[in-house]
């Protein structure tokens, strides 16, 4: 875990990951690299909470098994289901598994994650990254100019 104390600074753009699947693993590390993201891998449930504690993460992909056997016993995707939105809205967060259609709103909606993408298009992945933050953004940008203009008018 050489990245563990790794520094942050405020031009880097980090990403956390939790999978179980390495060929996933290297495949989204990868991708996220090429579109310079920092990149740090969360191995169990406990390091992936630690690590969300610790730094407000632009995006968060995560696998639907993730130290799992079924969807259901994925702990650290049921965190995140019942965290408040104010504690998770900072990233931007995938779901990738077999069991979804990519880019289906009502899947996403369902798991409460920003995209579903399925396992099968990760060829697709930097391109499906790109589309999901791109679309994040958009949709939280009147929730995000907002929040600063009541957090600058707190401060005067």
């Amino acid at each position: 875990m050489a990245d563990r104390f790794e520094f942050i600074s405020t031009t880097d753009k980090p990403a956390l990951l939790a999978f179980s699947t390495p060929e996933w693993l290297d495949a989204v590390r990868t991708a996220l690299s090429e579109l310079g993201y920092k990149v740090h891998t969360a191995a169990t449930h406990g390091d992936f909470l630690i690590r969300f504690s610790q730094i407000r993460y632009q995006i968060v992909i995560l696998e639907e098994l993730f130290a799992a056997n079924k969807i259901e016993e994925n702990l650290t995707l049921k965190t995140l289901q019942n965290m408040p939105m104010g504690q998770r809205r900072h990233a931007t967060t995938i779901l990738i598994g077999n069991s979804f259609q990519t880019f289906m709103p009502l899947e996403a909606f369902q798991q409460s994650v920003s995209a579903v993408i399925n396992s099968s298009e990760l060829f697709l992945l930097k391109q499906l990254i790109e589309k999901t933050v791109a679309d994040q953004t958009m949709f939280l940008h009147t929730y995000r100019e907002a929040q600063a203009r009541v957090l600058a008018s707190g401060l005067k």
